[in-house]
């Protein structure tokens, strides 16, 4: 088990539009890599020495650690590089690329005590500069003397180059089966560093390294690189995308206005969770994260983030269906709060997005968002916690077992209809259930919309129609998914850690929605306001129920808005 890299330079051709490149680049090939299990980041690196040694050589370069070299003759790696994984588009664009790539084995890695991993989240904003020395050693030296000058001399004089970072040796991989033997030195520099200044003068002209240089070393090969993306899990370009779709890895992009992008990530325990994201096509846009409620849909945000783009068009919004929405359950049990709460992290780390600028949940997601606020600020500084309770309600699990035992018990919930928002389908991109399992069911969807909307919302016009939609949401989820996720319900309490919240948040509910109100004026005069105090804004709106961003989607929006601007 040697781990490595991968090591690919490459040059569009100008028939390529650069758009379809980097949409190809950063929305399919690159998070595809690092979805296998044995890589373990991914990064593109453009060429600052064009105008110079580098003119005419390729301007791209990618590099994916990989802890095991020979997984790359795995079934894992392979299938990435035939249908149905491979997709058309991939293999329409392959010929306007020109392409070298090549498999490296680790030999050594030196680096500053407080070296900071590029790939850590908001890596990028330090930048990274990337010397790259390639050579060959003459047939009849001994390549160890190379070795032994990086080791004894030449890597602890870079190491007094001011902006040295890290330097790694690497030599041809064992999986090449090539006859000639490259060698790979990778230097790391801030990008204000020394490398025209006298320290690094003195590390490239000392004896040793003119005799190694002159005496050992058959050819040699220099290029300067300056970090350009990192790539996650998740794919995230938003910027000149294209319509396009990919079954076989559960990711689209629509060209709309502003565009968007679904996929999913999978969590540490193998829940797979489906997102959305939409809105400005910058990739450090703020975000604003929308967790739904247990049984619904990420789309009960679709008229709210309508409305809030609309006012606020350089946001992003991030919305997802949280654990529970279909069968891919995961392994842990039960699922809990935290549970919860790590999945919305989960999905922020393989986005790259250190912290949002606001996250808004309702129900469940409502708890949820008050639970990451509380623990953990620095990702969510602001949150809006809607329809929601911070201890859940002794009379929970009787309510939510009665709930399942009425799904359990309905024919319907063996139906094989699919709808829009899910079912047994042979779309990849609506299905929640295999074939054979069963949804929830038409009888308990209909309780669930009678109970979460106020009766005016009965309209027999756009109101109606939209409870319709939540309803369809509600028939489709999958029951095992249901059972699964709503045990998260039963027990659980935070009220203890209200008063100490460091975030800034506040709450929303819908006048109609029951007792909730007035439990959440309670609520909100407990929360501590991020500033050492205590007590926040409860905002009640009238004419909705348990989901105000379906019913008075406007409302939340201008909730959200004023949160932002103050």
């Amino acid at each position: 088990m040697a781990p490595g890299i991968l090591y690919v330079t490459m040059q569009p051709k100008p028939e390529l539009p650069f758009e379809q490149f980097e949409d190809w680049y950063n929305n399919e090939h690159g998070p595809l890599r690092l979805r296998l299990s044995f890589c373990e980041n991914g990064f593109r690196y453009r060429a600052t020495d064009l105008d110079g040694p580098g003119k005419g050589q390729h301007e791209w370069m990618a590099i994916y650690d990989l802890d095991d070299m020979d997984k790359l003759n795995g079934d894992e790696y392979l299938k990435l590089r035939g249908p149905p994984v491979q997709t058309q588009r991939e293999v329409d664009i392959r010929p306007y690329l020109d392409i070298n790539r090549r498999n490296f084995d680790l030999l050594s890695d030196r680096k500053t005590d407080d070296y900071q991993p590029v790939e850590r989240i908001g890596g990028e904003d330090a930048g990274n500069v990337m010397v790259h020395v390639a050579f060959t050693v003459k047939p009849d030296q001994d390549p160890e003397e190379i070795g032994r000058w990086y080791d004894e001399e030449h890597t602890a004089m870079l190491q007094k180059v001011p902006g040295w970072r890290r330097t790694r040796r690497f030599k041809t991989s064992s999986i090449e089966k090539s006859q000639v033997t490259e060698y790979l030195a990778l230097h790391e520099y801030a990008p204000k560093n020394g490398l025209a200044g006298p320290e690094f003068v003195a590390a490239t002209t000392t004896p040793w390294a003119h005799k190694v240089n002159n005496e050992v070393i058959a050819s040699k090969h220099r290029r300067v690189y300056s970090h350009y993306y990192t790539f996650g899990p998740a794919p995230r370009h938003l910027s000149s995308i294209t319509n396009w779709s990919s079954p076989a890895t559960l990711t689209r992009t629509l060209s709309t206005t502003p565009s968007i992008l679904e996929s999913y990530i999978t969590t540490p325990d193998g829940a797979r969770i489906n997102y959305h994201l939409t809105g400005s096509s910058s990739p450090t846009a703020p975000v604003v994260l929308c967790l739904p409620s247990i049984l619904s849909h990420h789309s009960i945000y679709s008229s709210f983030t309508s409305h809030l783009l609309s006012k606020h068009p350089h946001l992003r919004v991030l919305r997802y269906n949280t654990r529970g929405r279909t069968s891919s359950l995961g392994t842990t049990t039960p699922i809990t709060l935290q549970t919860l709460t790590s999945d919305a992290l989960s999905l922020l780390d393989a986005l790259r997005i250190p912290s949002v600028a606001l996250a808004i949940g309702v129900s469940l997601g409502g708890v949820t968002v008050l639970n990451l606020g509380l623990k953990h600020p620095s990702r969510v500084p602001v949150f809006l916690a809607c329809d929601t309770n911070a201890k859940a309600p002794p009379s929970n699990p009787k309510a939510w077992g009665e709930r399942i035992a009425m799904a359990e018990a309905d024919a319907s919930a063996a139906s094989t209809t699919t709808g829009a928002y899910g079912g047994p389908s042979e779309d990849a991109f609506v299905a929640t259930v295999e074939k054979g399992d069963k949804v929830v069911g038409e009888e308990l969807a209909e309780a669930t919309v009678r109970r979460w909307f106020v009766k005016e919302s009965y309209d027999g016009g756009e109101l109606e129609a939209r409870v319709k939609e939540v309803k369809e949401m509600v028939r489709s989820n999958s029951l095992e998914g249901f059972k699964g996720s709503v045990r998260a319900l039963y027990e659980y309490d935070i009220t203890a850690e209200l008063e100490g919240c460091k975030a800034r948040g506040e709450f929303l509910v819908g006048a109609g929605d029951g007792v909730l109100p007035e439990g959440m004026k309670k609520m909100a005069a407990q929360l501590g306001d991020g500033k050492g105090g205590k007590g926040v804004k409860c905002t009640v709106v009238e004419g909705a129920g348990h989901l105000p961003m379906v019913e008075r989607p406007e409302e939340v929006a201008q909730a959200v808005i004023k949160m932002l601007e103050s």
